[in-house]
């Protein structure tokens, strides 16, 4: 079943990864997973561009190898990078040890000490690992549902814009399957953030 918010118990079980940045003022942060895509990567930047709008991409190192220039292109526009691991395990299926591993190999390519568990999917032995190699391990505050074909792009902004607080991180995806939702919901989600009187910003070390 989708959720667009975790639950409070989901995130009282593991308070130490990142759910929401407290203290931030009036700042969201908006936050793209899977890429960087030739198909989606470009058109997003150019609407973040146009829209002055910073976010952070949690890139995927096996596709940040394959396409150098976007991942400069992110750095050089201002916006924040994340690990995302190399090859998008499933960290509930996976041994701990193959795990860190992956996550280390993106780290080759994608420079960050964030990190986004693919599908939010990390066990705590993992979590250990990782924190204790300096990681900060970011989760949401809400899931915009752009994966899924079966939603409408008005669909995934409200997903994002409902019972939104100062401080939340909404997760949307920069992959070619994404596209046509995430591209449909953008203008709505920056359109719906600014009428609410917040502001976007990037995650970094310091602000999570």
């Amino acid at each position: 079943m989708f959720l667009a918010r975790p639950p409070r118990i989901i995130r009282t079980l593991a308070p130490r990864r990142v759910w929401h940045v407290p203290g931030c003022g009036n700042r969201v942060f908006l936050t793209f997973d899977d890429g960087p895509t030739p198909e989606t990567t470009p058109m997003v930047l150019d609407l973040l561009k146009t829209e002055g709008v910073k976010a952070t991409f949690f890139c995927l190192g096996a596709a940040a190898l394959q396409r150098p220039e976007l991942l400069l292109r992110i750095r050089n526009e201002g916006h924040a990078l994340g690990n995302h691991s190399w090859s998008h395990l499933n960290g509930w299926k996976t041994e701990t040890a193959k795990y860190v591993s992956d996550v280390q190999r993106c780290a080759e390519v994608v420079s960050s000490p964030l990190f986004r568990p693919p599908y939010g999917s990390i066990t705590f032995r993992q979590a250990k690992a990782l924190a204790g190699m300096g990681y900060r391990i970011v989760m949401w505050s809400s899931l915009s549902g752009d994966y899924d074909p079966r939603k409408r792009p008005q669909e995934c902004a409200q997903n994002v814009l409902k019972g939104l607080k100062p401080g939340d991180i909404m997760v949307f995806h920069d992959s070619a399957k994404s596209r046509n939702n995430v591209m449909g919901a953008l203008p709505e989600v920056i359109r719906g953030v600014r009428e609410r009187g917040y502001q976007f910003d990037t995650l970094t070390q310091r602000t999570t």
